[in-house]
């Protein structure tokens, strides 16, 4: 299983040694109020954990925990996975982050990481992030990332906003730039 460093996180697989930490985060009701609607109970993660498990065996790919280097603690989590999870789905990235993490860039960080890390070694034609309509934080992350809104629809039984990304995009993009300064 892949572990990926940025100038301030490891980003490493998801795993049991981090279901405490995962369940503070997710069951924060702010934090999941545009992921699921509703703060996970125990089971929820630990199904969390199991699912991605079984994905980082299956693809190669899926959840990474976010820990911060200078303190080693768990300030969020992330992905590569196929959209909807369904495998004949295009890639897609996702992230959400404690909130005493928001604002401060590591959304942003990890994500460039995890998308660069992801064409450089599974080679899509593009890749594709989905948030809420009022998750503004999270689609500026994805315009930052030089993803291109590219419409509605319904995803994770929500009504969701596209983003997408191509290979070749990326390759021109600001974020790739500040991806290989940083890797």
């Amino acid at each position: 299983m892949t572990q990926l460093q940025t100038p301030r996180l490891r980003l490493e697989p998801l795993s049991q040694q981090h279901f405490d930490a995962l369940h503070r985060l997710n069951r924060d009701p702010v934090v999941m109020r545009h992921i699921t609607g509703r703060p996970d109970t125990p089971q929820d993660t630990q199904d969390m954990i199991d699912r991605v498990q079984a994905r980082w065996a299956e693809f190669g790919y899926s959840w990474w925990a976010f820990m911060r280097q200078e303190d080693g603690e768990l300030i969020g989590c992330g992905c590569i996975q196929h959209l909807n999870r369904d495998p004949a789905g295009p890639l897609e990235t996702g992230w959400r982050l404690r909130q005493d993490a928001w604002g401060q860039g590591y959304a942003s960080e990890a994500a460039r990481h995890m998308v660069g890390w992801a064409f450089a070694t599974l080679a899509p034609e593009q890749i594709c992030a989905v948030c809420r309509p009022e998750n503004t934080p999270s689609s500026t992350v994805m315009e930052r990332l030089g993803m291109q809104f590219t419409g509605t629809g319904r995803w994770y039984d929500m009504d969701c906003r596209r983003y997408d990304i191509t290979a070749a995009q990326w390759a021109a993009s600001a974020a790739k730039t500040r991806y290989d300064a940083e890797a």
